[in-house]
């Protein structure tokens, strides 16, 4: 029971770009949760972004920095006036740095009820195999 109790305190809400070195836009920005795993193929990374359509969501990579980058807006209709708003817009932000036994041809993404989930296949040469031994 501890150990649920000690994961429930982990859970965070939509975490908020506070210093203005790190924001070059107007707006709200949020960063994004992650969770990132690690298997002998590949790396997976799945980012929390409640709101995000996939159209409003841009993924680049330029000299091995992986940028996302996507925009929460608003889901009241035009006529609709504002009675209480705890829904927040704004645009998700993050960046990562990819290391050389990524396989940058190969990197797939999905965006399914909120998650972005991005698969980093590893280079052959990075992969564990095994050596046969010859006896002489």
């Amino acid at each position: 029971m501890a150990d649920t109790e000690s994961k429930a305190l982990q859970v965070k809400e939509k975490a908020e770009v506070t210093t203005p070195a790190e924001q070059t836009r107007p707006g709200v920005a949020f960063t994004p949760a992650v969770d990132i795993f690690e298997t002998d193929k590949e790396i997976t990374l799945l980012a929390d972004m409640p709101g995000v359509k996939a159209g409003d969501l841009n993924i680049d990579l330029h000299e091995n920095v992986l940028t996302l980058d996507g925009d929460v807006k608003a889901p009241e209709g035009a006529t609709e006036m504002d009675v209480i708003r705890e829904y927040r817009t704004g645009k998700y932000y993050r960046q990562f740095t990819l290391s050389q036994v990524i396989d940058q041809t190969k990197i797939n993404a999905e965006l399914k009820d909120g998650v972005l989930r991005l698969n980093l296949p590893k280079v052959e040469q990075a992969m564990p195999r095994k050596i046969t031994v010859k006896s002489a």
